[in-house]
């Protein structure tokens, strides 16, 4: 048997792209350098790949040697790609986790309109999802409170970068300072 399989991994993704119902793109990262190397290969995977998907009812598809699962909504087709090997229920797991994330911070509109108005909290969406090609997160709760977005706040797009960030940095110290406190608590003094 090949050592390779017998080595642990992580769960990765190759891509994740949502395009409008026409195919165009409105959002993608690809996370393999080596495997569309050029925006014009991505388009052209992107369109292979919606046009065989969307007229179907699947939710799952094998193209050009990848494993892709994908979901549609109103006016949007959502797609997440891994390779060949990759558990299909992972893969799937991330794409409810993006949309069910979406449809939290859109407050269920998810649809074109929407998902451009709110492009910035999108991107924060998938990049609290997906690291690198890996999967960090599959609980979309998770991932709403990690972006701090709040129903009842001000939208992702009516604050700054930098009040976004800010926020960020606050939970990150909090986080930080309770890591802290419990440590010192749990060690004897001698």
């Amino acid at each position: 048997m090949d050592s390779a399989a017998l080595e642990p991994s992580l769960y990765t993704v190759k891509a994740v792209f949502i395009l409008d119902n026409d195919g165009n793109r409105l959002l993608s990262k690809y996370y393999d350098p080596e495997l569309y190397p050029s925006m014009k290969e991505q388009k052209n995977f992107e369109m292979n790949v919606f046009n065989k998907t969307h007229k179907a009812d699947n939710e799952i598809s094998f193209l050009e040697g990848m494993t892709i699962v994908y979901k549609s909504s109103i006016d949007l087709f959502f797609y997440v790609a891994g390779s060949a090997q990759e558990n299909e229920l992972m893969l799937m797991a991330v794409l409810n986790c993006l949309f069910e994330s979406l449809s939290q911070m859109l407050r269920k509109n998810v649809e074109k309109r929407t998902l451009l108005d709110n492009m910035d909290g999108v991107f924060l969406v998938v990049d609290e999802i997906i690291d690198g090609g890996v999967i960090l997160e599959s609980d979309p709760q998770q991932v709403i409170e990690k972006v701090n977005y709040r129903a009842d706040d001000n939208p992702l797009s009516e604050q700054s970068v930098a009040q976004v960030l800010n926020t960020k940095r606050t939970n990150i110290k909090n986080s930080t300072r309770t890591h802290t406190d419990t440590a010192m608590i749990n060690f004897p003094s001698f």
